[in-house]
């Protein structure tokens, strides 16, 4: 654009558009954050919350043990320190991989749950004391059952080898139930059968039942939180419990079974504990009866 300044003002001469060069811009690409899982549901790819593997390669999947390792902060795990932690930290990864984690892991588990030490200790996998389990020694095995205060697991020695299994808690399905436990046949074989919960969860099961979810079993205690011989079945911190008619159950034909940590456990029908079959419902630990 051409102009000249006149006593009235700016007077255009002429005009003429300015074309510039094109400038071609190409958009870079952001790099996508790695998928996340969660600890709260054992249906998640993989488990990866429960160990990872120190490179790729050998038997094991990457996967990590972070989301444990804050939960056990408070109960003696702290990430690789003393001995006790790192049989702790063993523990809590045979227990995912025996309940869990066998069948992505190509762990050769039998119908009765047992699988070889030997093959797990052969694992690309480390705990959250940031061991790995290659380092471990069949001492530490049976350390860490002995430990265990729940008696999660089982030792078996067959033909001069170690097998190991988890009691109860299953969601791998070639378990099967007859072999890993021993069938109840009475209701005078279990005077208390007692399903410990919360009460924000109480309204969705007396309108559906008690549910397995992805486990094999749906799990009972023996007796109540504080007797001295109830040591697996139920959490510390219930405020709910759930008393099934044992008697009701069998004469209707429910499996009921109890393991070697004497822990009840049952299918129901089609994997649920209807209502029907509640004896009473109580809070805990006030022991007040809740209608329903």
């Amino acid at each position: 654009m051409w102009a000249c300044v006149t006593n009235c003002g700016i007077k255009i001469l002429r005009y003429r558009p300015l074309l510039l060069p094109r400038v071609l811009i190409t958009p870079i690409p952001l790099p996508i954050p790695p998928a996340v899982f969660s600890m709260d549901n054992p249906n998640t790819s993989s488990f990866a919350s429960f160990a990872h593997s120190s490179k790729s390669g050998g038997r094991g999947r990457g996967l990590d043990m972070t989301n444990d390792r804050e939960r056990t902060r408070g109960r003696g795990g702290g990430g690789g320190g003393s001995g006790k932690d790192k049989i702790d930290a063993l523990g809590r990864l045979l227990t995912r991989i025996l309940r869990h984690m066998a069948s992505e892991l190509n762990l050769n588990m039998r119908s009765d749950g047992y699988v070889k030490v030997q093959d797990l200790l052969k694992l690309n996998l480390k705990t959250f004391a940031n061991i790995p389990l290659r380092s471990h020694t069949i001492d530490d095995i049976r350390e860490a059952v002995r430990k265990d205060n729940k008696q999660r697991f089982g030792l078996l020695e067959e033909n001069g080898e170690l097998l190991i299994r988890a009691n109860q808690g299953h969601t791998v399905t070639v378990v099967e139930t007859e072999s890993l436990l021993r069938p109840i046949l009475s209701a005078e074989e279990v005077p208390v059968c007692v399903h410990g919960s919360y009460k924000k969860n109480l309204e969705s099961i007396l309108e559906s039942g008690l549910k397995r979810m992805k486990r094999l079993h749906v799990h009972f205690s023996c007796g109540l939180p504080t007797d001295g011989e109830v040591i697996s079945g139920m959490r510390r911190d219930v405020n709910v419990l759930i008393f099934l008619d044992v008697k009701k159950a069998l004469d209707d034909g429910m499996k009921l079974y109890v393991s070697d940590n004497k822990v009840i456990l049952t299918e129901g029908f089609d994997g649920v504990v209807a209502v029907k079959y509640f004896q009473k419902i109580e809070s805990w630990p006030s022991r007040q009866p809740i209608p329903f």
